[in-house]
């Protein structure tokens, strides 16, 4: 059994809770040896913890999400530093730049409800405190970007980065920035809801990932699978929308690979080597 790495998913999301001890199993069967397992604000850090206590192969991360950067506490970065202290394995993210949030989403988005939509120069003010501090410890962040690659890419050029590197995670810029963004330390997970047959330019733009940059990732329990590859299945929401099992990470491997011609082994040989490179 091929090892395999989820580069980037967020298991502790209610809407998988239940399924907890199925999805373990399953996990299991397709033979995972890790996954990074990402918070995007102070109060879901406690359950990416209990995850990290409780499966060997969860990597934690903690982040404030651009989604919630405008509802962060008064002390969230006092907080991620006393949590980056007190558990040597956790990592940075999910953090980021989100235009379309702003400029795109609808007012009455049910994933925003709630949320305090923070303009560009407020979330880059938090996006590179985080930075910083990943810089300073020399972690690994996972990074999210949504309509903002040019914001992102001015923001790195003179952010302090970790040493080790970064990780856009899904990456859906342009192919062009794929250099600059490398030039500057960046990983990239491929997802699979790119294998949709719409979706050309993201599929296309990953044959120009270096080979030592390339990463996949679920996002479980969001960017769900197409039927044609999905092989694991969990109860959709109760607004009809589809639940990503986190096991697809099998699917989205054999989808990868098809893609760009190459044996599987191959390729989760290559991923595992930049898995433990970036995150472990």
């Amino acid at each position: 059994m091929l090892p395999l790495y989820d580069a980037h998913n967020h298991l502790h999301d209610e809407w998988l809770a239940p399924h907890l001890d199925h999805l373990a199993a399953d996990l299991a069967a397709v033979g995972l040896a890790g996954a990074v397992v990402n918070g995007t604000t102070p109060a879901d850090w406690p359950e990416v913890a209990a995850l990290a206590a409780r499966f060997a192969w969860v990597v934690p991360s903690y982040g404030v999400h651009p989604w919630d950067c405008g509802n962060r506490p008064a002390d969230w970065l006092a907080q991620l530093e006393a949590r980056l202290a007190a558990e040597p394995r956790a990592r940075i993210g999910e953090i980021g730049l989100d235009r379309w949030m702003l400029d795109r989403a609808k007012p009455d988005d049910p994933r925003l409800a709630g949320l305090r939509r923070a303009p560009l120069d407020e979330q880059t003010e938090v996006f590179t405190q985080q930075l910083a501090l990943a810089a300073r410890r020399n972690l690994a962040a996972s990074v999210h970007c949504i309509d903002a690659w040019g914001a992102l890419l001015d923001t790195l050029r003179t952010a302090r980065l970790p040493a080790r590197g970064f990780l856009l995670h899904a990456y859906a810029g342009p192919v062009e920035m794929i250099s600059p963004f490398a030039d500057l330390g960046a990983y990239f997970s491929f997802n699979g809801a790119f294998l949709d047959p719409k979706r050309t330019s993201q599929r296309a733009a990953f044959a120009s990932v270096p080979p030592d940059r390339l990463l996949v990732e679920t996002d479980a329990p969001a960017m769900t699978l197409r039927s044609h590859w999905r092989t694991h299945d969990l109860p959709d929401r109760p607004d009809a929308t589809p639940v990503n099992h986190p096991a697809n990470i099998a699917a989205v491997y054999t989808g990868l690979a098809d893609h760009l011609g190459q044996p599987l082994p191959a390729l989760a040989t290559q991923v595992e080597a930049n898995f433990k490179r970036l995150f472990q």
